[in-house]
């Protein structure tokens, strides 16, 4: 009876505790979903198979980009993905057109483009100035080129789950949870935007038949209400909608997981260059809550490019998506 009854009270205390390390929270330990690090990792898996290719036949990938005009944030993504380029082994070109070339010019490259035996894949990088129709130049893309995953033949293929190149930063997105092993099936993923670039591609991703998938997904978008209501059912959240700092504590629940696409430039007069760089999620405040979160810079970008790398390799192996 005496060992039963210390038993009891043994039992009691221990309840008593889990119940206090719930209410302040031991349970949640944020890590950071490291998307430098990740991205070097994978780009040194590239090199190998690239060196390997070089001495097999000879052959590097060959990624070339078009840029028109002088965006300064464009032409700063541009030069990334040619840095990285050569960081793996691969060929680049750049085409880069002032801002008022027309649009049957900018057609007359793509064309090009998509006749060069040389070039396995090739990107056009968005924005395209206001006067040219981006909608008719991406359709013009050859789909087994389409390394940015935009046309609508490899949209239509990832719908279906069929072999494709997948855009580039929801590809990234995959990647970064698969490589840090974050369990999907089941999560409802609340995703902040609909664009064609990140917000619909990853509301397929995100709930197609795989690992990572399986979740349950809404989609919240700027006629949606109860934004933040949404936001806190997230076991997984993706914001993408281009609003620095959108996203406060008290969107976020205990334990989420949460990926910050957005990369936008605000004023500091604090810094040299007159700007700091920041996400549509506002870091110091809601990471505490997380148990995973993407920094920015840092996180989701180099994810980006790093995709474009491998969907460029896909294409110099010439076997991924079927011949016509």
């Amino acid at each position: 009876m005496v060992v039963h009854g210390i038993l009891r009270k043994l039992f009691f205390y221990l309840c008593i505790r889990c119940h206090i390390a719930h209410q302040i929270n031991f349970s949640v330990k944020m890590q950071i979903l490291d998307g430098n690090l990740t991205a070097r990792t994978i780009k040194g898996e590239i090199a190998q198979e690239v060196a390997s290719m070089v001495e097999q036949n000879g052959k590097r990938p060959h990624l070339a980009a078009i840029l028109v005009g002088e965006n300064g944030a464009s032409m700063t993504y541009v030069g990334a993905k040619v840095k990285a380029c050569e960081e793996v082994g691969f060929t680049s070109t750049l085409v880069h057109k002032s801002s008022n070339c027309t649009e049957q010019e900018l057609l007359d490259i793509v064309h090009t483009m998509n006749n060069d035996s040389e070039i396995d894949g090739y990107i056009i990088q968005l924005p395209l100035p206001a006067h040219i129709d981006d909608k008719k130049i991406l359709q013009a893309v050859n789909p087994k080129k389409d390394v940015d995953g935009f046309h609508p033949e490899n949209i239509g293929r990832m719908a279906l789950q069929l072999p494709c190149f997948l855009p580039a930063t929801p590809a990234g997105i995959v990647t970064l949870l698969e490589r840090y092993n974050i369990p999907t099936t089941g999560k409802h993923c609340v995703i902040l935007g609909r664009s064609h670039i990140v917000g619909m591609p990853m509301n397929l991703l995100m709930q197609r038949n795989a690992q990572p998938g399986n979740c349950t997904v809404t989609v919240v978008h700027s006629k949606s209400h109860g934004v933040a209501d949404l936001c806190r059912q997230a076991d997984i959240l993706i914001a993408a909608i281009g609003q620095p700092e959108f996203v406060k504590a008290d969107m976020v629940k205990e334990g989420a997981v949460v990926i910050d696409v957005g990369i936008i430039r605000v004023p500091d007069n604090s810094k040299k260059t007159g700007f700091r760089l920041c996400g549509d999620v506002a870091f110091d405040e809601v990471a505490p809550k997380c148990s995973f979160i993407t920094p920015v810079p840092g996180g989701v970008g180099p994810m980006t490019i790093v995709s474009l790398l491998s969907n460029t390799l896909l294409a110099a192996k010439n076997n991924f998506i079927p011949k016509n």
